[in-house]
């Protein structure tokens, strides 16, 4: 992050260049989620792991909500490589902050790149092959894949059509925070009550509700408050699904199998995303941000019947908890 404001400064900041910054972004990023994620079953007891997920995710929420809108008055400020320098300084305090976390862990064992294959080997066959993770696990794909491609012409969809400026923007985004920590809120609750299945294929079916809202709007303010309702909408769905999907699934997986099955799912949607985006780009180029958006939004649907069609419908937390891997 730190390359992105000092190339700018000397004036060498192209396309190139940020294509391989983002390949190592991109592939620390994995690293790290694959790490973090199996890190906190070993922080709280095996009943604790949703709700701790829950405050990881209002603690998340309350960065998105205030970070757009910053990002967005830095940009206009002092210029988008100096708005990254700001976020490299909060990459190093997350690194200082996490370095002082303790916690008694089992020891490791010896790993070669020779055995790589069959730790990789292992984490497919949890996933795919378990009664309830393997429905997840493809529908997840398929969000990221919808995702990448909404994601890919939202930002030029609200400058270019609908007239927003950055800062403007800025503040629609940071509506998705605010709805990210409605969600989080209320996440322990719904899941305990509905079951993590049910709440998390109505949250997939509220992130397509939320993406026709934005496929809707327009210019002016009714269509840039329709802009924001479809990002607060987003946020209120995907706040409320993670620590449901994230507790579920760590709590089914043997401790042995955390990191194998985190990455494993982790490096498949990230996949997703690497031919989601510029698959939405070229759609969006072809035949407009708005008609690209509306299909994305139909990809949400599918996904959400997807899931509710499979044995995922029935998954509870409180199943889970009883009977822990």
């Amino acid at each position: 992050m730190l390359a992105i404001p000092l190339l700018a400064l000397i004036d060498q900041l192209h396309i190139v260049w940020l294509v391989v910054l983002m390949a190592v972004f991109g592939l620390m990023s994995l690293i790290h989620d694959a790490a973090f994620q199996a890190f906190v079953p070993r922080l709280v007891p095996t009943g604790l792991i949703t709700p701790a997920h829950a405050r990881l995710d209002q603690s998340d929420a309350v960065a998105q909500a205030s970070g757009p809108a910053l990002a967005g008055g830095l940009v206009s400020l002092v210029g988008a490589p100096l708005a990254v320098l700001v976020d490299a300084v909060s990459f190093l305090v997350s690194g200082l902050l996490l370095s002082r976390v303790h916690v008694q862990e089992p020891p490791g064992r010896s790993v070669s790149v020779r055995g790589v294959p069959g730790e990789v080997a292992d984490g497919l066959r949890w996933v795919y092959r378990h009664a309830t993770l393997s429905a997840l696990a493809l529908t997840s794909h398929a969000w990221f894949f919808c995702s990448a491609m909404a994601g890919a012409v939202v930002t030029p969809f609200a400058l270019r059509t609908l007239g927003l400026s950055p800062f403007g923007m800025g503040l629609a985004f940071a509506l998705a925070g605010v709805g990210a920590l409605a969600g989080s809120l209320a996440a322990v609750r719904l899941g305990m009550r509905f079951g993590a299945g049910r709440v998390v294929i109505a949250c997939n079916a509220t992130t397509a509700l939320a993406w026709a809202l934005i496929a809707l709007s327009g210019g002016g303010w009714p269509g840039w408050a329709l802009f924001g309702a479809g990002q607060l909408v987003f946020g209120l769905g995907l706040g409320t699904s993670n620590a449901n999907e994230m507790g579920y699934r760590q709590t089914v997986t043997p401790d042995r199998l955390q990191g194998r099955m985190n990455a494993t799912m982790r490096s498949i949607n990230r996949a997703m995303i690497v031919v989601g985006a510029p698959v939405g780009g070229l759609l969006g180029d072809a035949f407009g941000y708005r008609t690209l958006l509306w299909v994305s939004a139909a990809g949400f649907l599918v996904v959400a019947v997807a899931l509710g069609l499979s044995r995922f419908r029935g998954a509870r937390l409180d199943d889970a908890y009883a009977n822990p891997a």
